[in-house]
């Protein structure tokens, strides 16, 4: 028996700029933090010659190339399994869809226990890279790659995407008592919607491929805006990190009509009169959390409960995708 888990992520800053139809020409930059909420694969070799997938559906199939789930497939094909008797199951803390990136943790996670079966160490930029390999260039999903990037290091960590396809990272340079500050003072609530990111990307990045001027513009400030969230935090300033979220959710509202709704932004106007200094929607848009930083979380919390939206308390995770169990 075989179990690894791979954690779910926020974003920080510079989120959008690393889809490849805008780091290809430009670099990408952004902030991520892993959290401790996870997606589990367990796997385990079986006596009947079959190959059993549990995730949302079940399959039971003869051969690997009749596997329905897309990344269940790929993986297996690039892990270069061809042992049919194996049983996986897929778990998860938060459902998909949430923006938490889970699709990501998904991939990871996967990998590492199809690593494990076969007694092979895989370095976190090497496993981000195959996650990124099945869904970007295999699947033409069009996302970005801080999700697998983010799961499979861990931490608060920032990234360059350079036109070359390279991933640069590195761990941000945090004072402990910012980091406790940052991780109590954050504040997620669920908005109750959930939605595909694949859906809610695919008009930046047509407009991003086709060179808009808007667009491009947009995702300039973004990464800027990116490198001065870099800049609060490694100084301490909590306060400008807030100012910066909003700064960032205006920016992102701009580059499609689906990345907020009426819902979202009265309970974001909500939370700014009840105690936060700053917030977003994290993910690709659409629905998922509401993220924002505050002194006052007693206050901020009483409102969000009574707006009907349930507060998902977190930490941060330092360990990334890693092996929970072989046996």
């Amino acid at each position: 028996m075989i179990i690894t888990s791979s954690p779910l992520r926020i974003s920080l800053g510079g989120g959008g700029t690393d889809l490849q139809s805008y780091y290809k020409n430009h670099s990408g930059f952004l902030i991520a933090a892993a959290i401790d909420k996870y997606v589990y694969i367990t796997l385990h070799r079986t006596f009947d010659q079959i190959v059993i997938l549990k995730y949302s559906k079940m399959e039971r199939i003869k051969t690997i190339k009749d596997i329905q789930h897309p990344i269940m497939r790929e993986a297996l094909r690039l892990s270069g399994i061809k042992d049919p008797h194996l049983e996986i199951t897929s778990m998860a803390d938060i459902p998909a869809g949430t923006g938490l990136g889970s699709s990501g943790s998904f991939t990871t996670a996967l990998l590492k226990a199809l690593h494990t079966f076969q007694n092979n160490l895989i370095h976190p930029k090497e496993l981000a890279e195959q996650a990124c390999h099945i869904e970007i260039d295999i699947l033409k999903e069009p996302i970005g790659k801080q999700d697998q990037y983010i799961a499979a290091y861990g931490g608060i960590t920032y990234f360059r995407f350079l036109p070359n396809h390279e991933v640069e990272a590195w761990p941000l340079n945090i004072e402990s008592e910012t980091l406790y500050n940052l991780e109590d003072n954050l504040l997620l609530f669920f908005t109750g919607y959930s939605r595909s990111a694949s859906e809610v990307l695919k008009e930046q990045t047509i407009k991003s491929q086709e060179n808009d001027r808007e667009m491009i513009s947009n995702l300039h400030f973004i990464k800027d805006l990116g490198l001065e969230n870099k800049e609060a935090l490694e100084s301490g300033d909590l306060r400008k990190f807030a100012e910066l979220m909003n700064v960032h959710w205006d920016y992102k509202k701009k580059r499609s009509k689906q990345m907020s709704n009426e819902k979202i932004d009265s309970w974001y106007k909500l939370a700014r009169e009840n105690g936060a200094l700053g917030g977003k929607l994290v993910g690709a848009g659409a629905g998922g959390f509401l993220m924002f930083y505050t002194e006052d979380r007693v206050c901020l919390r009483r409102a969000m409960h009574k707006a009907g939206l349930e507060e998902m308390r977190f930490r941060f995770d330092f360990e990334g995708t890693k092996l929970l169990t072989k046996s």
